[in-house]
Formats: structure tokens, C-alpha cells, sequence
């Protein structure tokens, strides 16, 4: 499922934002915003997104039902100067290419963190052909990284199909919409926790919780543990689903997008490991490649600035940046990007 966290906030900080016990996942990455008790915690809004749709989605047995489908998951709140409209439930239509010759990018060596045997999905094929190849991307990342989660026996029996689980995650929803972030944290810890629960949704939220100190001390090094789990617990599902041909993924695609994605920050900034700039790139690209706009728009940053690769490439980061604000995502001064010499491909 999907929120957002707009990463250039802290871009240059080795430590997560400080802790925010009285704001909420939306408004913490703001360091000038008045600190006044009476403003109202955001709500929740969530996305999911293919190829080619967006869609608000609600957590089960909200008053609206629940949609199946997602996009910029779990990101950031917006500060003043990243401030953009509400993103719209709307048709989408953007063409995704792996680069500008159709190959792999030329990334600037190996991490730890990305396998060796990583796909490398072409502008081959239909578009359903090119999603299910940065799915199965995804979901190698997801179980690469699998190695420092909390401990568990591999299952997932209750990750997906338990109602009791469902109406905790919307209560803790409510807790956290209402302001009480300890106590909406302390039951998104219950369901995180890999021996009982081991919801992946809610590993993503209770990781989230630990790097920026939401309801709880921050502990980034806790953080990046239960996010690689959430990402391993999706992985698994995700590669069943894709090995029984099942279109547009499996239940939890968009929780493996939502923890690439925030894997992919923690490595940029160093969040509870060290900073990787090879596995920043390609958690971000591939999440970028499943729809979350603000993956799309860190890697026209890394191919602008040649960040984990071997070389700038302004020319695929004006198609990153045209397919953000394509999706709704929009950064001001971008107005390059739309420059002949861009928008064409380079001979």
C-alpha cells in the first residue's frame, strides 16, 4: 500500500529527521513547521497503481470498501517547498524503458545488497511482459536483502488473510489519524512482529516508525530490519503469484513496492547502514518501474547526477522526471526536461 516521503528533504543528513511525537507519517519531514499541538494530525491516503491506473485505496472495512491495486506507497510528508496538489484518481499512459537503448543503465560496481543474478528488464515485449520482469526484479531485491530481518520461520500464512489482523491495522490507522502515534505504533509493532502477525504492511509502517521516531525512540538500525522484512515477506508472495501467472502481481505488490522504495532511501542516506549509492539506484529505478512517483523522481536524481552509476545521463533523467509529473508528481524548475534535445532520443 501506498503513502509518500519526500527523500530531498533530508538529502544531505546522515541521520533520519528528528523525532516528532506530535505530528504524524505526513507532516514529520518539515523542520520549519510551527510546532502547534492543536493542528490536526493528516489522514492517511493511500494509492496503488499499475501501469497505466491509480487508484485511493482504503484499509479493509473502512466505510469505502477496499481496492486492490497501489502506487507511491508509504513516502513522505510534503514540506513547503515540495508542496504539490493532491494527486487525483485518473487514467494513467507512460511508457517505461529500461534506458535509452533499451539495455541495463551502467550501474558503478556491485553492493551487497543487490544480487548478483538481478534481471535487467528491456523495452522488449508488451507492457504487461516489461511489469511482470520489474516484479520479479523487486522481488529478488526483496529476498537479497533478506539476510539481516528479524527472526522468523519463513511463512505467511497470516500475512495476508486474516480478518482480526485487518481490523487492527485499520484501529492502529485511527490511533495514528487521531494523533495517538505511541499507541498507534505499539499495535503496529504487534502486527510487525514476525512470530505473530508478520503483516508486511505493517512491518513497513512500524520501520518507518523506528527511523523517524514516530510514537517510539528512533532506532534506525531496528528500522532497516523489520523494512528488508516487509520487502522478503511480499518478495515470497509475489513470486508464487508470478510463477502461477497471475496478472498484475500478487496480494502484496504493493507492500514489496512500498519497502523497495524504502530500502532504496535508507541506502541513499545511510538510514541504519551504510550508504550504498549502487543499491540506492536500483531499489529506486525498479520501484520507479512499478508506478511510485517518487521513486521515479530519485532516480531522474540519480541519472542527473550520476549516483550509483558510472556516468550522468541527463537524457534518462528528464524521461524520469516526465513520467512523475506525468503521474502527478510534480518538482518546480524542472521545465528543461521538456527541451527537444531531451524529450527526443539521442541519436
Amino acid at each position: 500500500m501506498p503513502f509518500g516521503f519526500h527523500k530531498k528533504d533530508y538529502a544531505d543528513s546522515p541521520n533520519p529527521p528528528p523525532p516528532n511525537n506530535g505530528g504524524g507519517f505526513f507532516d514529520n519531514n518539515n523542520p520549519n513547521r510551527p510546532q502547534n499541538p492543536s493542528i490536526q494530525t493528516p489522514e492517511f491516503r493511500m494509492f496503488r497503481s499499475d501501469t497505466t491506473t491509480q487508484e485511493e485505496i482504503f484499509p479493509p472495512s473502512h466505510p469505502h470498501g477496499y481496492n486492490n491495486n497501489n502506487n507511491n506507497t508509504v513516502t513522505s510528508p510534503t514540506s513547503p517547498a515540495d508542496s504539490q496538489a493532491p494527486q487525483k484518481k485518473k487514467r494513467l499512459s507512460f511508457l517505461r524503458r529500461s534506458s535509452s537503448s533499451g539495455g541495463p543503465p551502467q550501474v558503478s560496481g556491485s553492493s551487497e545488497h543487490v544480487p548478483t543474478d538481478l534481471i535487467s528488464p528491456t523495452a522488449e515485449g508488451s507492457k504487461g511482459e516489461q511489469e511482470d520482469k520489474w516484479e520479479w526484479r523487486a522481488s529478488q531485491l526483496g529476498l537479497g536483502g533478506a539476510g539481516n530481518t528479524p527472526t522468523r520461520e519463513r511463512s505467511r500464512s497470516r500475512s495476508f488473510s486474516d480478518q482480526g489482523t485487518d481490523k487492527d491495522i485499520q484501529e492502529a490507522i485511527r490511533l495514528h489519524e487521531a494523533g495517538d502515534l505511541e499507541n498507534s505504533t505499539k499495535l503496529f509493532r504487534q502486527l510487525a512482529d514476525p512470530q505473530g502477525a508478520n503483516n508486511p504492511l505493517s512491518q513497513v509502517l512500524y520501520g518507518l516508525a523506528l527511523r523517524h521516531g514516530w510514537g517510539t525512540a528512533p532506532n534506525s538500525a531496528e528500522a532497516i530490519k523489520y523494512l528488508q522484512a516487509a520487502a522478503a515477506n511480499s518478495a515470497s508472495i509475489e513470486q508464487e503469484a508470478l510463477r502461477a501467472g497471475m496478472k498484475k502481481g500478487g496480494a502484496a505488490k504493493g507492500e514489496l513496492v512500498l519497502a523497495i522504495f524504502e530500502l532504496g532511501n535508507c541506502f541513499r542516506h545511510g538510514w541504519g547502514t551504510e550508504k550504498d549509492p549502487v543499491a540506492a539506484f536500483n531499489y529506486y529505478q525498479t520501484a520507479a518501474n512499478l508506478g511510485d512517483t517518487d521513486a521515479m523522481n530519485e532516480t531522474a536524481w540519480c541519472y542527473l547526477n550520476g549516483y550509483g552509476l558510472k556516468k550522468k545521463d541527463k537524457w534518462l533523467a528528464a524521461k524520469y522526471y516526465r513520467l512523475a509529473e506525468e503521474n502527478g508528481n510534480r518538482i518546480m524548475g524542472n521545465s528543461w526536461i521538456y527541451k527537444d534535445k531531451y524529450v527526443n532520443p539521442p541519436k
